[in-house]
């Protein structure tokens, strides 16, 4: 019972730091995984350097995009850091 007694701060900052720094990193992650699997032709998207683009075709682990004056780009999925606007709210 000593040992409990003696552990338990140690537990409690565990359980803690758990709370409050490893689940929401946990939820960040898994949130953009979603995102990045979901891409969809037609999204409006940012990549992780800060490039704007229009998803163009999209492969298993690539995404194609274009950028303003029509040049063509292939990226990795993980490259795309977040999605301005979807192409399923615009139809």
């Amino acid at each position: 019972m000593e040992t409990l007694i003696a552990l338990s701060p140690l537990l409690l900052m565990f359980l803690l730091m758990w709370f409050f720094i490893i689940r929401p990193a946990q939820k960040r992650q898994k949130a953009t995984k979603n995102m990045q699997t979901e891409l969809r032709r037609g999204d409006r998207i940012v990549t992780i350097g800060g490039l704007h683009g229009l998803v163009d075709a999209v492969d298993d682990a690539t995404i194609y995009i274009t950028v303003a004056d029509g040049t063509r780009m292939q990226f990795e999925r993980q490259a795309i850091a977040r999605v301005l606007e979807s192409a399923k709210a615009t139809i």
